[in-house]
């Protein structure tokens, strides 16, 4: 199908919510891309951990739990004004189909420090048994939580 882009700068300690719902959930979503970068990566030094969820989260962490079934992407950066370091990391987990609003987390403990980011999305037809597979996970998803 499509590629659907979307990019946004998050305050740190915050949550963005990207609306991808509709009425019939006939569409369905794949990460096909995430990617965060530091706002001015010399003024100071910044640490920030950006995650995005298929739920509704309540607080931005500091903790990443790839056992979380929700957690679709999450990212690492950091870095000082002498240097960007190597371990900045990007994982998405593309092989989750999702066709409800997704909710994007930015947490720099110790700098407070805002983070852009950028995420591409591939656009999918979902037949209404995958329809209902995905409605029906995140509905089971948001009752563990």
């Amino acid at each position: 199908m499509s590629m659907k882009s979307f990019r946004g700068q998050i305050a740190n300690n915050t949550i963005d919510i990207i609306s991808l719902h509709t009425n019939d959930g006939s569409v369905g979503y794949r990460i096909k891309k995430f990617e965060i970068m530091p706002t001015s990566p010399h003024d100071t030094p910044y640490e920030n951990i950006v995650q995005i969820f298929s739920i509704e989260q309540t607080a931005a962490s500091s903790t990443m739990d790839f056992s979380d079934n929700t957690l679709l992407a999450a990212g690492f950066m950091s870095g000082s004004a002498s240097t960007n370091n190597s371990e900045d990391m990007h994982i998405v987990f593309d092989n989750t189909t999702f066709n409800q609003d997704i909710y994007i987390t930015n947490l720099a403990p110790d700098t407070a420090t805002a983070a852009n980011y950028y995420i591409e999305l591939e656009q999918i037809k979902l037949g209404l048994d995958e329809n209902t597979v995905a409605t029906l996970k995140d509905i089971r998803n948001i009752k563990s939580q």
